[in-house]
């Protein structure tokens, strides 16, 4: 179904046409300087751009901030220096006509205070926003976002270009890192946990066809893989930490888009003129939606989606600041499933609804030069509604599995940070969550022939998170980072005590070893914990009411080396042990919730069984320069688990491989005072076949259900995936405005491999399903 979502939007082309004038066009840089562990603005600084004649440069004022101006359109590079810090290079900043580059930047002081530290080489590009985080950590901005072919300007889909992260082949968003199960994903957005920010997202999931956000709201952001620092909890896999960008507080800006996903809009500027308070709001709403009330387009299936996203920046004094941010997106989709053979034969009927949302107040108050506190209030929510129906032998379409589950949180969390000094910072913070439910689910009990109550309640439970950190620079090239992290869960009263570690050495400008250890946990979805048992006689139990928090721990070593000025190879290698894992309590059988992407059970499960993923990742990138990048990926991993039968088996994760291409190149055409640049963008995968349980067809027919071989589970595995994108635009800058077209095209040369199969009762057949074919797009995007 949720491919069927994605193959719909690709639909319609809309271009515009603006009056060009040639001439010679600049802009404005501008921004602030802060210490990289007080926060503390930065006097005196110096920021120039690389390359200039006459020197394009200029010193912060009292409150850290500076402003450039005159700087020419398209690729520059800042370099930024201060006594006793360490020098930061910024490269590849995409300067554009129609907005001014808005930067915070940190600068780390150096241990050796006496004099300015010079760190050749271009590698802060690479370098992370959080601090506290030292290995399994990458970092983007919006526009790698908008750039690695068939992204599709979506940070979820972008982040599968990295090592030790693969997607799924049939065109959902769920991000699959180091051979755990998607569910293993935390989301952030402001500091601050949310629900799945995906339209059509499924029960339990962390993934959807296409996430809320757009990518135009966002700021350079976090993705890590692995030995997370000690402030992420309630995750076992990876953590996307997503930063919203400020509003431009001088000047209105504007940009429109509009594409085969969807009608984009996004304004920004300040309340008053002379206010230091801003706002950046954007909103989406479905294209194919539009054409069908229009009635340009008609079939069945039409997927429906709109979101809306802002932050709004209030600086009360050189003390405390607030911002104000928000998240929604509502989704639904009414669809039929045909037979692959005969689509006058209608294999099954799904209505489904989504929404979620978020809303948060944050408030930054700088107690001193060394100390400052961050606190952050939100309100999350998430409903999801589905029903899905199939015929019976009379061609009469009865419900075989429906539901309702609400969920909303009440989040507070603060943190407190403490540079005593150049060697020594102290993080340490709370996180109190109100879980809200009300959740109801029926499903089609085919020995009994009935529709079953599986899930009905309402209430409420919390969870209670603490963390600590330390962070020591032993020397200039050598910094180590410990931690703590606690965690809570009042529905059962279990908890998880979890140490971190982490330890960086530069052996000298070029490379660098890092070492990353500690304990995670994760919460199963609360669904789980509260579903139904029914015995013969009617009453039920909930067997899973008091299960044990999942449980993780994670070693990485990893050694990174700088080529040349612009070329890096990384590597990593890692081992996970999972334990306290919850499996069917059975000694013959082989189910484990580490094969479970979403959903709930109601399986009586113990916390009996374990897992281990191990593996090996390389990436060889040329950082953006002279127009030209390129990144190469290879990650070889297995990805085991055990049930209570105690024979170990590969997970449903273990594909075993994936490889990654990606490069570009810019062009600029045409002439020089047109300001027109034609870029390139390609994306090649192979990515290893994806394991599913064979089905047993005569059972299955017998039943009137699939029915799997659950004593050799994933045993059959598909075709290996092999995947090429392409996109290919032409960007022009005029005096005001800045205008894209861009054709984008994952899998152009429409592979479709069979990743697994399904057992489809109507034709009492098995369905091969299959990779997401060729989906083209095209945009056209307009800023002013």
């Amino acid at each position: 179904m949720k491919s069927q979502i994605i193959n719909l939007l690709a639909a319609f082309t809309l271009l515009l046409a603006i009056p060009v004038t040639a001439q010679q066009i600049t802009q404005n840089i501008r921004g602030t300087i802060v210490d990289q562990d007080s926060q503390m603005p930065l006097a005196g600084a110096t920021v120039m751009v690389v390359g200039t004649s006459p020197i394009i440069g200029t010193m912060t004022d009292g409150d850290g901030n500076f402003r450039l101006t005159g700087v020419p359109i398209g690729r520059v590079t800042l370099k930024v220096t201060f006594m006793g810090y360490e020098e930061r290079t910024i490269p590849n900043l995409l300067i554009g006509s129609a907005k001014e580059e808005i930067l915070n930047v940190t600068l780390a002081e150096s241990v050796n205070t006496l004099e300015a530290v010079t760190i050749t080489g271009d590698q802060n590009k690479g370098e992370v926003l959080n601090e506290m985080a030292m290995i399994s950590a990458h970092t983007f901005s919006v526009e790698e976002t908008s750039r690695y072919a068939g992204s599709f300007d979506d940070p979820a889909r972008m982040v599968v270009a990295f090592a030790g992260v693969n997607g799924d082949a049939e065109g959902n968003n769920d991000i699959i890192v180091r051979g755990n199960s998607p569910k293993g994903i935390l989301w952030r957005l402001e500091g601050v946990a949310i629900p799945n920010p995906n339209h059509f997202a499924g029960e339990g999931s962390t993934g959807g066809p296409i996430n809320a956000l757009s990518s135009k709201m966002l700021s350079n952001s976090d993705f890590f893989t692995g030995a997370f620092a000690a402030e992420y909890g309630d995750a076992t896999s990876g953590v996307f930490d997503m930063r919203l960008k400020r509003g431009n507080n001088e000047q209105r800006e504007y940009t429109a888009s509009i594409s085969t996903l969807g009608l984009d809009m996004t304004a920004e500027g300040p309340f008053k003129a002379g206010g230091r308070g801003s706002y950046i709001a954007n909103y989406r709403y479905s294209a194919l939606d539009l054409l069908d009330k229009a009635g340009v387009v008609d079939f069945g299936g039409v997927p429906r989606y709109q979101d809306m996203s802002f932050k709004i920046q209030l600086p009360v004094n050189g003390k405390h600041s607030l911002s104000i941010f928000g998240l929604g997106g509502m989704s639904g989709i009414d669809t039929e499933e045909k037979d692959e053979k005969d689509e006058d034969i209608i294999t099954g009927k799904f209505n489904g609804r989504n929404k979620m949302g978020v809303l948060g107040l944050s408030h930054t108050y700088q107690i001193n030069d060394d100390m400052y506190l961050k606190s952050s209030l939100a309100a999350t929510g998430s409903d999801n509604n589905y029903k899905f129906a199939t015929p019976n032998d009379d061609d009469q379409f009865h419900v075989i599995e429906q539901g309702n589950i609400s969920k909303s949180s009440m989040i507070a969390t603060t943190t407190f940070n403490y540079k005593l000094n150049a060697k020594h910072k102290l993080e340490s913070g709370i996180i109190l969550t109100r879980l809200n439910f009300n959740m109801k689910a029926d499903e089609w009990d085919f020995d009994k022939d009935v529709l079953a109550n599986e899930l009905s309640e309402e209430g409420s439970s919390a969870t209670f998170q603490a963390f600590a950190s330390w962070k020591y620079r032993i020397s200039e090239n050598l910094t180590m980072i410990n931690g703590l992290h606690y965690l809570q869960f009042a529905l059962n009263n279990n908890n998880s005590i979890e140490p971190r570690m982490g330890l960086k050495w530069q052996v000298d400008d070029k490379q660098s070893f890092n070492v990353g250890a500690g304990l995670h946990s994760k919460l199963e979805g609360v669904s789980t914990y509260l579903a139904k048992r029914y015995a013969d006689d009617g009453t039920f139990t909930q067997p899973n009411k008091d299960l044990e928090i999942t449980k993780a721990a994670h070693f990485v070593l990893g050694y990174d080396r700088r080529l040349g000025e612009n070329t890096h190879l990384k590597v990593e290698t890692y081992y996970q042990h999972l334990y306290d894992v919850p499996v069917e309590d059975s000694n013959t059988s082989a189910y484990s919730l580490l094969n479970v992407s979403e959903g709930y059970t109601t399986r009586q499960l113990v916390n009996d069984g374990k897992g281990k993923n191990y593996g090996v990742e390389l990436t060889l990138e040329r950082y953006l320069h002279n127009g030209l990048y390129y990144m190469s990926t290879l990650s070889l991993f297995r990805s085991l688990y055990t049930a209570k039968d105690g024979i170990e088996r590969k997970s449903a994760f273990d594909n075993n491989y994936v490889a990654n291409l990606i490069g570009g190149k810019e062009f600029k055409v045409g002439n020089p005072s047109k300001n027109k640049v034609l870029f390139v963008n390609t994306k090649v995968a192979l990515i290893g076949g994806k394991r599913y349980s064979p089905i047993n067809l005569e059972a299955s027919i017998a039943r009137g259900e699939e029915v799997t071989d659950e004593l050799n589970p994933f045993s059959a595995k598909g075709d290996d995936i092999f995947r090429t994108d392409f996109s290919i635009g032409l960007r022009r800058n005029r005096k005001r405005t800045t205008t894209e077209f861009k054709f984008d095209v994952q899998n152009i040369l429409n592979n479709q491999t069979v990743v697994g199969e399904d057992y489809i009762n109507a034709t009492e057949s098995i369905y091969k399903s299959k990779q997401l074919g060729m989906l083209p797009t095209i945009s056209y995007k307009v800023s002013f």
